[in-house]
């Protein structure tokens, strides 16, 4: 069973719908004790960096999942959800984010001819270096919508990298945490390749440790 962490951000529906089509059963909750007996946590969302926070705060959700992080459950944030899991954000400056991960999250900046929000199809460079980008083609495109990127201050977690006028750390992996800035829920047959993979790390036994 997949939890998918409800805390009003949106865009949760879309992902449970990716979940089913795949065959695995997803239940959309903030019930801690539903959470944490989960196999697989996914942290969709879009929305406000200060706002997404202070509903995490609200709902009791931030301890849920430090805790799940703690205890190697594959946990997978995306988009506003990759986001949420680093220490701070341009969007809202003074307001602290999960801190899981050490970077920042800041504004794509102001170039001409880069119309921003980033909307639409780009490619991932460096996909041999993420468990969820198995049995995908080299550079595949995926779906994106968002204004703010990642800056990651670890660069061995970056998996893959995006240009949109600067280089985006499009996803990463740690231990048994993933992040994607994309929406791989709204990236086609691609998309669909990357969830799988994620929904599989228990089921195939693949050890959810660093990698040498």
């Amino acid at each position: 069973m997949v939890a998918i962490i409800d805390y009003d951000a949106g865009n949760i529906k879309s992902v449970e719908k990716a979940v089913a089509f795949l065959g695995k059963e997803a239940i959309i909750t903030r019930e801690p004790e539903e959470i944490m007996n989960a196999d697989q946590v996914i942290l969709p969302g879009v929305g406000n960096f200060g706002d997404a926070m202070e509903k995490l705060e609200h709902y009791s959700l931030i301890p849920v999942i430090h805790e799940i992080v703690e205890k190697k459950i594959p946990f997978l944030g995306i988009c506003l959800g990759l986001q949420l899991l680093f220490e701070r954000s341009e969007e809202c400056p003074g307001v602290a984010g999960l801190g899981i991960l050490r970077g920042e999250i800041k504004r794509i900046p102001h170039r001409e001819g880069l119309k921003i929000p980033h909307i639409g199809w780009n490619s991932l460079v460096g996909t041999e270096r993420g468990r969820l980008f198995r049995g995908l083609p080299k550079e595949p495109y995926v779906y994106f919508v968002h204004s703010y990127y990642l800056q990651a201050e670890e660069k061995e977690i970056v998996t893959t990298t995006t240009e949109y006028g600067i280089t985006i750390h499009s996803s990463i992996e740690k231990d048994n945490v993933f992040a994607c800035q994309f929406h791989p829920e709204k990236s086609s047959e691609v998309g669909l390749k990357i969830l799988d993979n994620f929904l599989k790390l228990r089921q195939e036994g693949m050890e959810c440790i660093p990698k040498e």
